[in-house]
């Protein structure tokens, strides 16, 4: 199992590219994630989240967005055949296995600021996934960081209604609790949680309660599982193990099929001791086998549950 392919819900990687700190090429330049790493790693697909910025918002949100997604194309430019950029899920399944494709997210509905034509332009620039909030309030909904028990404004719910017609995946990784009930009323298509863990084990505001996951799970949605030690445990430093001990928890909890990874690499100061970078998902295959999970589960962990997810929501 330590060949198995992966898919990889978020991470932050394009900024160091856009502020020129790394190429995004080799692990010599530092950084958790790179086109050798992910190679190494078996990752067939990569969200690649354009993290608008606290500084930015939110007078200048859009334009900062607008930043983001130009360097991931540009750096999908630079890159040749190497990388590809996902639009439909038909382009992942044609992906040679020398090619990581990249699907374009953004992390925060800033982009958008209170203007719903903004998603039908950034759709057509390539984004295919959309968190609607980072920590803060914005004019969608209350980020997690708020600690408010508001639902979505209406301009959140025409965009939830929109990005359905469009085809995109709804992110709630950093939506309060009472966004993400809103957005599974009004949903019409499985949703993304990206990047959290469960609540259960470490109660941080980001992660998911019980009743959050088995409400994804029956949506036929996906929660990737962070590797944000934080969000794993509550003890000074995390491993390889803690990831296991969630996606284990979350098995019991939900069901398999609602599980898939979402590293946050790039976006977090530190890593579990041995997923160090995308190159180690071999060894997280292995220890969930060892685990007792057999192969077609840890398939499913790995890439196909984001697989069934892109195939139905995608257009």
């Amino acid at each position: 199992m330590k060949d198995v392919w992966v898919i990889d819900g978020h991470c932050d990687s394009i900024l160091d590219f856009l502020e020129g700190k790394r190429s995004l090429t080799t692990p010599q330049e530092g950084g958790h994630w790179d086109i050798q790493r992910a190679k190494e790693g078996k990752v067939m697909l990569q969200f690649m989240a354009a993290f608008i910025e606290s500084q930015y918002k939110p007078e200048r949100g859009t334009l900062r967005g607008l930043e983001l997604i130009h360097a991931v194309h540009r750096f999908i430019q630079i890159n040749g055949e190497s990388v590809v950029l996902v639009r439909q899920a038909e382009d992942l399944r044609r992906l040679a296995p020398s090619q990581v494709g990249c699907l374009l997210s953004i992390e925060g509905g800033e982009i958008l600021g209170n203007s719903l034509f903004l998603l039908d332009i950034i759709y057509e620039l390539g984004v295919r996934a959309l968190g609607l909030t980072w920590n803060q309030r914005n004019a969608i909904a209350d980020g997690a960081g708020e600690l408010t028990q508001s639902a979505l404004t209406q301009f959140g719910e025409k965009v939830i209604q929109r990005m359905n017609e469009l085809g995109m995946l709804i992110d709630v990784s950093h939506l309060n609790e009472a966004g993400f009930w809103h957005v599974l009323k009004l949903s019409t298509q499985p949703i993304l949680a990206s990047h959290s863990c469960a609540y259960a084990l470490c109660p941080h505001p980001r992660n998911l309660t019980d009743e959050q996951l088995k409400a994804l799970a029956q949506n036929g949605g996906v929660v990737g599982v962070n590797f944000y030690p934080g969000f794993l445990t509550q003890e000074p430093k995390a491993s390889l193990q803690d990831v296991v001990r969630h996606i284990q928890y979350i098995a019991e909890v939900a069901g398999v099929d609602v599980i898939g990874l979402g590293s946050d690499f790039d976006g977090i100061e530190s890593t579990p001791a041995g997923l160090e970078g995308a190159d180690k998902y071999g060894d997280l295959a292995k220890a969930l086998h060892l685990a007792g999970f057999n192969d077609q589960e840890i398939e499913k962990i790995m890439y196909k549950n984001f697989m069934r997810l892109l195939s139905t929501v995608l257009k």
